[in-house]
């Protein structure tokens, strides 16, 4: 989706976090919600190469086919 200068929030990431190649990602999973359903959704994260996978947000919940 973004890489490097294109993402927004790069600052505050490299603060909590550190220096990197940050990349904001997305990609589908299979979710077990608070209540106990497990469902398809949409997930968008931030990454770095020698930092990993930080910030996972639920954008969307996918109807099911």
């Amino acid at each position: 989706m973004a890489v490097g200068r294109g993402i927004r929030e790069l600052a505050r990431l490299r603060k909590f976090y550190g220096r990197g190649r940050w990349r904001k990602m997305k990609g589908l999973a299979t979710i077990r919600l608070s209540n106990g359903r497990i469902v398809d959704a949409e997930l968008h994260w931030y990454e770095a190469h020698g930092i990993g996978r930080k910030e996972f947000k639920i954008k969307r919940l996918l109807p099911k086919p």
